[in-house]
């Protein structure tokens, strides 16, 4: 019973995923969170940046 629960949100959430393709030279933006290291610095979380590049 779990098995198949488990299946069938995985199909849900494979079909709404998108393969992602990059190439030498593309801009692209990495999403940045607290525990990445990146805006640590900032006392006040929501003043971070969420995406950098």
């Amino acid at each position: 019973m779990m098995k198949v629960a488990q299946d069938r949100q995985k199909s849900y959430a494979d079909r709404r995923q998108r393969p992602l393709e990059f190439e030498a030279g593309d801009h692209v933006f990495l999403r940045v969170t607290p525990t990445t290291g990146v805006g640590r610095a900032l006392k006040a979380r929501k003043l971070t940046p969420k995406f950098i590049g």
